[in-house]
């Protein structure tokens, strides 16, 4: 993987798929981290070869911030959003989609599967980055770009000097835009996405799989990835219209293959991603019926 400058990338298993995420380092007289999904190995050997000053999560999921706790002695910092939400189990559930499909019962059992390093590295994070503003660490600039949609929260680092923007989670990926949390948002989403291509880089750095993208293969695959939101709305209405009842529509796969819907989690999200574009579509759900919103009104 290539480095710019002072920017290391530093990578996942995997080509860095989830449940990892690439990391970028910023080699300046400032140590500093972005997101810590990468390789444990590898970020644990830039630690001891140059010591990290300040880790920043671009949000909370922990493909991002699963490794925060590896680095004791360093700052921790989060989007503002964010901040409050993410750092308690019960908030993280409030967020992501399972107090909304399962309610207290169904967020005190997903409580026993959290992985406790996640929380610890949560935990861990005691300040937050302003949005749009100037940083600089040593002689390196960067923007913490608010890029709602993905979460609420989202930030995507740009650093202007060195024509670079680390895009996270607009990573091209065939699985396509992942907004499925209750914080997430597909207008959003797509405005988000339009903004990254408006910036004035060579060159987007994602968070996971393929990797680094020009400006003009990412506007190419920009287009084919926020593509597959139309193509779920077609496929959402026309099971609608076949007389699908809300729980049908879950168990289909519109998100996740079938097969791994027997994942609680995934299942969440599954829901949780099909409301948004029942929404999105002038339906609501009642009793698990789906029904226009223009019928109830």
């Amino acid at each position: 993987m290539n480095n710019f400058g002072p920017l290391e990338i530093i990578e996942g298993p995997n080509k860095s798929k989830v449940p990892f995420s690439r990391s970028l380092f910023i080699n300046s007289s400032k140590k500093v981290l972005i997101d810590t999904g990468a390789d444990p190995k590898s970020l644990l050997s830039i630690q001891q070869r140059y010591g990290i000053d300040l880790v920043v999560n671009t949000h909370y999921h922990p493909d991002h911030t699963r490794h925060n706790y590896l680095f004791s002695n360093a700052e921790k910092w989060i989007n503002p959003i964010e901040y409050g939400s993410s750092l308690t189990v019960e908030g993280i559930a409030t967020i992501n989609g399972v107090y909304q499909e399962w309610g207290t019962e169904g967020v005190e059992k997903w409580k026993q599967s959290v992985p406790q390093e996640w929380m610890e590295s949560l935990g861990e994070i005691s300040g937050t980055y302003k949005y749009e503003e100037e940083y600089l660490f040593g002689d390196v600039k960067v923007h913490f770009l608010h890029t709602p949609g993905h979460t609420e929260g989202l930030a995507c680092p740009y650093f202007p000097e060195l024509g670079v923007v680390f895009v996270g989670d607009y990573d091209m990926s065939s699985f396509g835009p992942w907004y499925n949390g209750t914080d997430g948002d597909i207008d959003a989403f797509i405005e988000s996405g339009k903004r990254l291509l408006n910036l004035d880089v060579h060159t987007y750095i994602t968070g996971h799989q393929k990797g680094l993208f020009s400006k003009a293969e990412f506007k190419q695959e920009m287009e084919k990835y926020l593509a597959i939101i139309d193509k779920r709305d077609e496929l959402i209405d026309k099971y609608v219209r076949q007389g699908l009842n809300f729980e049908e529509l879950t168990n289909l796969g519109i998100f996740y293959p079938k097969k791994t819907l027997t994942n609680t989690i995934l299942k969440t999200w599954e829901r949780s991603g099909i409301r948004k574009h029942l929404q999105r579509l002038g339906y609501t759900v009642q009793n698990n019926d789906i029904v226009l919103l223009s019928a109830v009104r």
